[in-house]
């Protein structure tokens, strides 16, 4: 069945989205991600503009990360207090990122700098995690758990603000969590991304939260940071299809209850290899469709 999405102005099979939707659902209930940077590329290859697809995918964040936090919430292993303070963080990096995503839309760049955005954000992430996981195979991994960097760092620990975190037992510098939920503002507004797969790694590596108390609380301030910015985008900028966001939601929660029961049965390596180069070729697939010279060069619009 064939559907219009009257702010992509195009019409589509719905079944193609709720495909995408099942599929992208399924990675993100396998692989532990969000997946939210792999939504937004698809739907730019299926021709939806890029400034629809990143406001769309926002909203799918909500739905996803509200299932997770009502989990998390029910084991305790969300520090609601940290949570708070990197919001306060992601909703300053939201209306900034939000202002830039205007900027470029009136100048007409928006599609172009999210496309290479994305090339290079994709193949960073894709390589690295590639590397990562070769090294796994060939050498063994240390087992020490890592001292934070809020620990190490003198200048960090000189910051003012200082809280007292009794959920993560961290005495630190509001100004810490507030700089990483910032970035996590940023990346959701300009790229559709609940960017947990940047988050997470600092909570643990540079905040130095325990890892138990991690993912719960990414969630809480994706879902709040998601839901902002899917509200501004729809005020601001007027680029959240809620037809295509319904069919996504729809297909995202169906496949993420099918790739958690499947991870039983995958091995966290070769998964993570597999994720590793699935990146790569959505990378290099929009890379290729950048610099190939179009079928038509020049298209005429009648009309006043």
């Amino acid at each position: 069945m064939d559907i219009y999405l009257p702010i992509a102005e195009m019409t589509i099979p719905a079944e193609i989205i709720l495909a995408l939707g099942t599929s992208v659902g399924l990675l993100s209930g396998i692989f532990g991600v969000g997946g939210g940077f792999l939504t937004t590329p698809f739907l730019i290859l299926l021709g939806i503009p890029p400034a629809v697809a990143v406001a769309t995918q926002a909203s799918q964040l909500v739905a996803t990360s509200t299932t997770g936090v009502l989990g998390h919430l029910h084991k305790q292993n969300v520090d609601l207090h940290m949570g708070c303070v990197m919001l306060v963080g992601g909703i300053i990096g939201t209306l900034i990122g939000i202002m830039i995503f205007r900027v470029l839309q009136h100048f007409g760049q928006i599609d172009l700098i999210i496309s290479v955005l994305y090339v290079l954000f994709l193949g960073s992430i894709g390589l690295m995690m590639s590397i990562d996981t070769i090294k796994s195979y060939i050498r063994k991994q240390s087992h020490h758990k890592p001292v934070s960097l809020a620990q190490r760092s003198k200048f960090l620990a000189s910051l003012p603000y200082k809280i007292q975190f009794k959920a993560s037992k961290l005495y630190i510098s509001a100004l810490i969590p507030g700089a990483v939920g910032l970035i996590g503002g940023l990346m959701v507004s300009v790229l559709g991304i609940g960017a947990g797969f940047l988050i997470v790694p600092a909570m643990i590596y540079f905040i130095g939260m325990p890892p138990l108390m991690v993912a719960g609380t990414s969630l809480f301030q994706i879902l709040f940071t998601s839901a902002f910015a899917t509200f501004m985008h729809a005020i601001t900028n007027q680029t959240v299809d809620i037809i295509l966001a319904g069919l996504l939601i729809l297909g995202g929660v169906f496949g993420t209850q099918i790739g958690v029961r499947l991870t039983k049965y995958i091995r966290g390596r070769p998964a993570r290899l597999i994720l590793a180069l699935l990146i790569l070729s959505i990378g290099l697939k929009l890379a290729f469709d950048l610099v190939i010279e179009p079928h038509q060069l020049y298209s005429l619009n009648s009309g006043g």
